[in-house]
């Protein structure tokens, strides 16, 4: 608050305060005009700060009881004196009322800037992200249509062990790309959770999908990377309802972590079994 409104309320209470002080000393004791301070203990409580409140209601405690003998000088009856405890009761319960109130609106404000801030900041990382995505997206897509390119034999005759890797790496190059354009969607829906893209998928062409890509990280640290069907010497499709992006990173994960977790010479196998119900 800027000093001359601070000047102006307390101006407007001391007005208020002359008011009531006025009334009450020019009237009987039986008149109880100290219910009109309780305008100057909302006003304070506003305006100023909660020590000042305190300080507005305690004033106003003292002289509404003061004009019990103060000017008349008299002996006043218990109705007289119940009616000032009354009164006095009611400014004591507006000042802590006031102050509650107080409390809760800062609390709000308090609130409503966090969630503000939340809200900015979300925004600053959903740029960023979009950003991100963009500048990553744009790499990839290049790298894709120069395998697709070596694929088609344009800058020379390509073996068939060569086409089976650049096979390998532009499904690689695919995946990347596709977890790119996820990475936005899970900044977006961060408070609702990433939606998933449900379809009918084969989970052993998905993990067949990934463990080739792997090959060479696992021949590299001296694992070996095997994929089987249980007890059955034949491959089979196991189909279940899911999004193939988010099960295919779920699986890649957790064959990168075997991998670097491995001693050399170990064996991670991948066994794909279905049973009655599941």
């Amino acid at each position: 608050m800027t000093a001359s409104k601070s000047r102006s309320t307390y101006g407007f209470i001391g007005g208020l305060f002359a008011i009531a002080l006025i009334l009450e000393y020019s009237t009987p004791p039986e008149y109880v005009i100290g219910y009109l301070y309780i305008g100057a203990i909302l006003l304070t409580n506003s305006r100023l700060s909660r020590s000042e409140t305190f300080w507005v209601t305690a004033i106003a405690v003292i002289l509404t009881l003061s004009n019990i003998w103060i000017p008349h000088q008299q002996f006043v009856g218990i109705p007289i004196l119940a009616n000032r405890l009354i009164a006095v009761i009611a400014l004591i319960v507006t000042g802590l009322l006031g102050d509650r109130l107080r409390r809760s609106e800062d609390a709000i404000a308090q609130q409503k800037a966090k969630l503000q801030a939340q809200e900015q900041l979300a925004q600053v990382r959903e740029d960023f992200a979009s950003t991100l995505t963009h500048d990553l997206k744009t790499p990839l897509l290049g790298a894709i249509e120069t395998l697709s390119a070596f694929q088609q034999e344009r800058f020379g005759k390509v073996l068939p062990t060569q086409q089976k890797v650049l096979a390998t790496m532009k499904r690689s190059q695919q995946t990347s790309l596709q977890l790119v354009e996820t990475l936005l969607d899970v900044y977006r829906y961060d408070t609702e959770g990433l939606t998933l893209q449900l379809e009918a998928v084969d989970v052993a062409t998905l993990i067949e999908d990934v463990a080739s890509t792997l090959t060479d990280l696992a021949s590299a640290r001296r694992v070996h990377l095997s994929v089987t069907y249980g007890e059955s010497d034949f491959r089979r499709s196991l189909w279940v309802k899911g999004d193939s992006l988010q099960l295919q990173r779920v699986l890649s994960n957790l064959l990168i972590n075997a991998i670097n977790h491995s001693r050399r010479g170990d064996r991670i196998e991948v066994i794909l079994e279905s049973q009655a119900s599941y």
